[in-house]
């Protein structure tokens, strides 16, 4: 995976150690040369063509990063927990992401 730049998440959980649309736009801005306007479209438009995939039923595979995936779940019997009475679960789709093996190996350095 190419190195954007990006500087590495510390483990902190404040703003400052989360990467925004903006962080992205920006690096795109640094490395490509494009204008800050191009830039934050460039980065809408990768980001739009994920959802859009996604909210299609496709899974969307970003080689060398991960791939998120959706799954149906069947329909359920759940317990409330504090009456302990069962409860019809509904089918849904859920998206999980799996990070590639790349990924995980940066990650744990």
């Amino acid at each position: 995976m190419a190195d954007l730049g990006i500087a590495r998440v510390t483990g902190e959980a404040d703003a400052a150690n989360t990467l925004t649309r903006a962080d992205l736009a920006d690096v795109v801005h640094r490395r490509l040369g494009l204008s800050r306007a191009e830039s934050a479209g460039v980065v809408e438009r990768v980001l739009h063509h994920m959802c859009h995939a996604l909210s299609e039923g496709k899974n969307v595979k970003v080689s060398g990063f991960g791939t998120f995936i959706l799954r149906d779940k069947g329909q359920r019997i759940g317990r409330n927990p504090k009456t302990g009475v069962e409860v019809p679960i509904a089918p849904r789709r859920v998206m999980t992401f799996r990070a590639s093996q790349i990924m995980r190996d940066r990650i744990a350095r």
